[in-house]
């Protein structure tokens, strides 16, 4: 029986992760997204970068992340990697207004990488980036929580997703990346 537990949870976990299946159809780069302040961002002006998308709240335990994207984003923009934050009330945990969001990012972490205009990131009003990642890469691509990290190739397709409790400094995310650009 406890065979059978361990070959049915290795069956689950390929079809959860299974990003050789992917068909894409669009890449990330033929999609489109308001930023933080309302300008559209084409996202192809990010075309043979590399992208880690996050999922990002104000009121959230993992919050304090902010720091360490920031550092990465400091840390590996001159060598194509670009940090993302997506603000979303998908788990309720979010200020009302891209103005307060904004605000709260730059006083509070002195972020400036990218930040979007706030969007659902699950279920069927989920922005279409969340859409594509699902249909894409699986289940594994739906945040679960804020906070939750979509690396993508500069190919535009996804390389790897990382739960929220990974740290954006860890070596796992950090080794993941450097691969990506080189």
């Amino acid at each position: 029986m406890r065979l059978k537990k361990v070959i049915f949870f290795f069956l689950i976990m390929f079809f959860i992760k299974n990003p050789t299946s992917a068909n894409y159809n669009k890449s990330f780069y033929d999609l489109k997204i308001n930023s933080i302040d309302g300008e559209l961002i084409n996202l192809s002006s990010y075309k043979d970068k590399v992208v880690l998308l996050v999922n990002v709240a104000s009121y959230c335990g993992f919050t304090k992340q902010y720091e360490d994207l920031q550092v990465l984003w400091e840390t590996y923009k001159d060598k194509g990697l670009i940090v993302m934050g997506v603000p979303s009330k998908s788990f309720n945990q979010e200020k009302e207004t891209n103005e307060e969001v904004k605000k709260f990012c730059e006083v509070n972490f002195n972020i400036n990488f990218p930040l979007t205009s706030i969007y659902d990131v699950k279920g069927k009003n989920s922005h279409e980036i969340y859409k594509w990642a699902k249909e894409n890469y699986g289940n594994s691509a739906v945040p679960k929580w804020n906070f939750h990290k979509i690396l993508i190739g500069s190919d535009g397709k996804i390389i790897d997703t990382f739960a929220p409790f990974t740290n954006p400094m860890s070596k796992k995310v950090i080794s993941q990346i450097e691969k990506s650009l080189n």
